[in-house]
C-alpha cells in the first residue's frame, strides 16, 4: 500500500448520490466528483402539464387586436423618435449656425479695433495744436474761464440758460 491511498472495509458508508453524481470521501481529502457521468446525461426538459398550459394560454392572448395595438405603439413611438432626431439635428445646425457668427462677429470686432488704432496712431496731435494755436488764434484758457457744474450723478449736464 502507498502513503497517500486508505482502503476502508465499507464503502458504501462513504458513498453519497447527490445532484452532481456520486462522490466519495477518501481520508481526509476534497470530495471528488464523478464527471463523465454528469457529461453523458442530458438535461431533461420539464413536463409540467401546468407550466404547458400557461405557455399555451400565453399564445392565445396574442390576437389580432392585440396585434394591432402592438403595430400602432410601434408606429406611434417611431414617429415620435424621428421627430426627436429631427429635432437635434435643427438643434446641432442652429448650434453651428451660432458659432460661425460669433466668429464672424469676433473677426469684425477685431478689424474695426484695429482700423480705429490705424486711424487714432495716423493724428498727429502736435500738428493739430499747432495750426489751432497759429493759424485759427486759439488760446489756452485763463484763470476763471473754467466753470465747473456740479451733477446729480448723471452722465451728462443739460444747459437750460446761458452760463455766468
Amino acid at each position: 500500500m502507498s502513503k497517500n491511498t486508505r482502503n476502508y472495509t465499507s464503502r458504501s458508508k462513504y458513498t453519497r448520490s447527490g445532484g452532481y453524481g456520486e462522490y466519495y470521501i477518501d481520508g481526509n481529502t476534497a470530495r471528488k466528483i464523478d464527471v463523465r457521468k454528469e457529461i453523458h446525461k442530458a438535461p431533461t426538459p420539464i413536463e409540467n402539464p401546468d407550466v404547458q398550459r400557461r405557455v399555451r394560454e400565453r399564445h392565445v392572448h396574442m390576437n389580432f387586436g392585440y396585434v394591432v395595438f402592438l403595430m400602432a405603439a410601434l408606429v406611434l413611438s417611431s414617429v415620435i423618435l424621428v421627430n426627436y432626431i429631427n429635432i437635434q439635428s435643427q438643434n446641432k445646425a442652429l448650434k453651428e449656425s451660432i458659432a460661425r457668427k460669433e466668429s464672424q462677429l469676433n473677426s469684425m470686432k477685431m478689424a474695426n479695433d484695429e482700423e480705429y488704432s490705424r486711424i487714432i496712431s495716423s493724428v498727429d496731435l502736435a500738428y493739430v495744436k499747432d495750426v489751432a494755436i497759429n493759424e485759427l488764434g486759439m488760446q489756452y484758457a485763463q484763470e476763471g474761464q473754467v466753470v465747473t457744474i456740479e451733477t446729480q450723478g448723471d452722465d451728462y449736464v443739460r444747459q437750460y440758460a446761458q452760463m455766468p
